[in-house]
């Protein structure tokens, strides 16, 4: 285990002090090769399942799993490693794009709301509620689409429209916390740099050609705009029960393995068990024992 689940540059739970340009997108373990990592990681995978099996039977919690990141940071990928044991019948995924007509037609978080996870199930946001404070603050022009009563031009989206985001993300995920949701946010911190060569293995591979999109070299060069909505977001959001991940991404089976960890330890620390059955349940098992058994 890299035990980083409490380290305070990878768990922010009090952004008072936090600069994301300050941290690092490397990280460095004990592990000689990405065979060792990739061993680790499955045996995490394999205790999620376990503990996936025994948040479904119990039923109390439902857990949310927020991830966010600049393209190619691995995202996909990431959920796919992570999650490949777990029972499909109690994870979903969803995946966030651009806003259908019906959901411009409603207010910014109904398309997530309709989304959120059942008691006992994982759900996976990939791309999430965020969306709303990082593209759209890149791209202002989209809010207008959204039809926001006493906004008709981008110069009427002021900073004082960004922190009522901001407030009612924080309204909505305490509200989902109280009623019995963990919530997992992580951002995947990539440098530059690699998803330069991230982006010319998808030239230059041929199965990989499909991932590209020429859009991504648009998003690019808007890299540095990104990067502060991103801090803005970790600094306004985090809380002691909803906190930010930054998980180095620059070595996609570290990172991986990060994701596994922080999963693992939020499981573990929901003390999950079996339901224990009361003295009438248990007889009602004792007699249908007894009337199976004798059958012919």
């Amino acid at each position: 285990m890299l035990n980083i689940f409490e380290k305070e540059e990878i768990k922010i739970s009090d952004a008072r002090n936090f600069k994301l340009k300050s941290l690092k997108t490397s990280y460095q373990t004990d592990h000689k090769s990405d065979e060792s990592v990739k061993i680790e990681l499955q045996e995490i995978t394999e205790d999620i399942s376990k503990l996936q099996d025994k948040l479904f039977a119990q039923g109390k919690h439902s857990v949310l799993l927020v991830l966010q990141a600049i393209d190619a940071a691995g995202k996909d990928s990431c959920i796919k490693k992570v999650f490949s044991g777990v029972n499909p019948q109690g994870i979903k995924v969803i995946n966030f794009k651009q806003p259908s007509k019906e959901e411009l037609a409603q207010d910014f978080l109904w398309r997530i709301t309709k989304n959120l996870p059942e008691r006992g199930m994982i759900h996976i946001f990939n791309r999430s509620h965020y969306e709303e404070v990082i593209v759209t603050k890149v791209h202002p022009e989209y809010i207008l689409s959204q039809n926001v009563p006493s906004i008709n031009t981008i110069k009427d989206i002021d900073e004082k429209f960004w922190e009522n985001r901001y407030e009612s993300i924080n309204s909505f995920e305490k509200h989902l916390v109280e009623s019995g949701t963990i919530i997992i946010k992580v951002f995947l911190n990539l440098n530059k740099t690699e998803q330069k060569n991230r982006f010319l293995d998808r030239i230059n591979t041929s199965k990989k050609n499909w991932k590209f999109n020429e859009n991504d070299l648009k998003e690019r060069k808007l890299w540095d705009k990104y990067q502060i909505c991103y801090q803005n977001m970790i600094e306004k959001t985090s809380s002691k029960s909803a906190p930010w991940f930054v998980v180095p991404s620059d070595n996609q089976w570290i990172s991986r393995l990060m994701v596994g960890e922080i999963v693992l330890k939020t499981l573990q620390n929901l003390d999950l068990e079996y339901p224990v059955l009361s003295e009438t349940e248990l007889e009602v098992l004792t007699q249908s024992k007894s009337e199976l058994e004798a059958e012919s």
